[in-house]
C-alpha cells in the first residue's frame, strides 16, 4: 500500500480517511489522540502538510483538506536550489522547455475558441506595451500566455512544473530584462505561436515555440549568474 510509504502520520491519516478538498478535519486535540502523537510532533507534521498545499489552516474554519497541486512542493525545492546556485535556472528552464514541447499538441487540442481569443488579446496587449511611450515590459502577458496555452491540460504535475518555472523566472529577475529588441523578437514568436493555434496549424505553432526558446537560452548564456 502506497500510504505505508509516506513518512508522516498526519499525511497517512489524510490518505486513509479519504480526505477530499473542503473536508474539515478534527481539532488538534482529537487528532493528537487518534494519531498517538505529541502536540509538538503533530504541529510539525501539520506544518509540512500546509507547506505542501495539502491542507489549509485558518483561525475560524480550522483545518481543511485542499485541492491537490504539485506547485508548492516543487516551488519550495526549486527556489532553494536557485538560492544555492543560480546557474541551476538554466537546467530547470531546459526541463520546462521539453515539457512544453511534449505536451503542446495535447494542450492546444483542448483550448476553446474563447481561450484562443484570449491568447490573441494577450499578444495585442503586449505589443501595445512594447510600442508605447514609455515602453513597458509585458511580463504578466508573457506568463499568462504560456500558462494559458496549457490551462486545460488535466495533468497537475505539468501544471505545477510550468507555474513553478514562472515563479523562478521572477525570482531570478528575468521579468525586469529591458532589451527592447529581445522583447520584440519574443513577441513576434508569440504572435506566430498564437496564429498557428488559431489557424489549426499546430506544427507551425510548435516550431515557433521551439525557436522562441532559443532566445531565452542565448539570453541565459550572456547573463551573469549568482553563485
Amino acid at each position: 500500500m502506497i500510504a505505508s510509504k509516506i513518512d508522516s502520520d498526519f499525511l497517512r491519516y489524510l490518505v486513509t480517511n479519504s480526505c477530499r478538498p473542503g473536508d474539515r478535519l478534527p481539532p488538534l486535540e482529537k487528532l493528537k489522540a487518534r494519531l498517538g502523537l505529541s502536540m509538538s510532533k503533530l504541529r510539525e507534521q501539520l506544518e509540512v502538510a500546509r507547506h505542501l498545499g495539502l491542507v489549509e489552516v485558518k483561525p475560524r474554519s480550522g483545518i481543511r483538506c485542499a485541492e491537490y497541486t504539485f506547485l508548492p512542493a516543487i516551488k519550495h525545492s526549486l527556489l532553494f536550489a536557485l538560492a544555492v546556485d543560480g546557474n541551476l535556472f538554466s537546467a530547470f528552464s531546459a526541463l520546462r522547455h521539453h515539457v512544453e514541447v511534449s505536451f503542446f499538441a495535447e494542450a492546444v487540442a483542448q483550448l476553446s475558441a474563447g481561450d484562443k481569443a484570449a491568447l490573441q488579446s494577450l499578444v495585442r496587449a503586449a505589443q501595445r506595451k512594447l510600442e508605447g511611450a514609455p515602453i513597458r515590459i509585458p511580463h504578466q502577458e508573457h506568463r499568462a500566455l504560456h500558462l494559458g496555452i496549457f490551462q486545460r491540460l488535466e495533468n497537475p504535475f505539468v501544471q505545477g512544473l510550468l507555474e513553478a518555472y514562472w515563479d523562478a523566472y521572477e525570482a531570478v529577475e528575468l521579468n525586469v530584462y529591458a532589451d527592447i529588441d529581445y522583447l520584440r523578437d519574443v513577441w513576434n514568436y508569440h504572435a506566430r505561436i498564437v496564429s498557428g493555434i488559431i489557424s489549426g496549424d499546430i506544427e507551425s505553432a510548435r516550431r515557433a515555440l521551439v525557436e522562441h526558446t532559443e532566445l531565452l537560452r542565448a539570453r541565459d548564456a550572456d547573463r551573469p549568474q549568482d553563485s
